[in-house]
């Protein structure tokens, strides 16, 4: 029996890639496909192939009428949240690819999860040369005082930090080492060039987003010692193939466990 997945957001950047693949797995089904601007047309079509015999809807609640496994979302900030709550509520498993979620919205999403047993597995980035990059930098903020966070995007991205940006610095202020830069509030000056703050006291990290043509995603932490500095970057080029294997890897496994699970690294391995 093969894994039954709607997929909101089928053809957006990311998700028409992953709609390519899951139409292709052996072991995947899509049962339903959202996307408001394409909704009626078959899915194959819209994705400039051959039809698939599977008609888009225009809701997630018409989607969710379809007995399913698990949705993916790779939709808007404003949307996820209440998506992703949805579909916990139509005895879904969920899979988040969706950034703009802070730690309090997943704290609900959390909550309601484990009300229902089911699993939810989100990712600020599903690419695993980025998850390695997050991993490198944890293992040097437990060796480095001073840490700090820059997120590249293109100049239409409307979230800030970006959801990678965002989840690397939660974590690196769950370990990170106590900061030796000046305290925010003592800054003279413009405060908020210090960039927004991820976590609390001297454990907080600063993040600070770019927004300009000529980027796609970038990410790098910056960790400083005195007469030496570390930079960790990752980049990513102008297609979405690099988060499709991340996603599916996800949804497959996201039925193994009841609550959120944040971090493609957190099922990698």
């Amino acid at each position: 029996m093969t894994l039954r997945i709607i997929l909101s957001g089928a053809t957006g950047w990311t998700g028409a890639a992953l709609a390519r693949a899951i139409l292709a797995a052996p072991d995947l089904t899509l049962v339903a496909a959202v996307a408001r601007t394409a909704a009626g047309r078959d899915i194959g079509e819209a994705l400039g192939g051959a039809p698939a015999g599977l008609l888009i809807s225009g809701s997630l609640d018409e989607a969710l009428k379809v007995p399913a496994d698990v949705l993916i979302d790779y939709t808007r900030a404003d949307l996820a949240k209440a998506h992703v709550l949805a579909g916990l509520d139509a005895g879904l498993h969920v899979v988040v690819g969706t950034s703009g979620l802070d730690a309090a919205d997943y704290a609900e999403i959390d909550a309601r999860a484990r009300e229902k047993g089911l699993g939810v597995h989100a990712a600020g980035n599903y690419s695993i040369t980025a998850t390695l990059m997050k991993r490198f930098a944890l293992e040097a903020a437990k060796y480095v005082d001073d840490v700090e966070v820059i997120d590249y995007a293109f100049e239409g991205k409307p979230d800030a930090p970006s959801g990678s940006a965002r989840e690397l610095a939660e974590a690196l202020s769950d370990i990170r080492r106590p900061a030796t830069s000046v305290p925010v509030d003592e800054v003279v000056g413009l405060k908020e060039c210090r960039g927004g703050g991820v976590g609390e006291g001297a454990r907080e990290v600063r993040v600070h987003s770019v927004r300009m043509p000529s980027f796609v995603f970038s990410i790098e932490a910056i960790l400083g010692a005195p007469d030496e500095r570390l930079l960790i970057r990752h980049d990513a080029g102008a297609s979405a193939t690099p988060y499709v294997a991340g996603t599916l890897l996800a949804a497959r496994r996201v039925s193994g466990w009841a609550g959120v699970k944040r971090g493609l690294d957190s099922v990698l391995d």
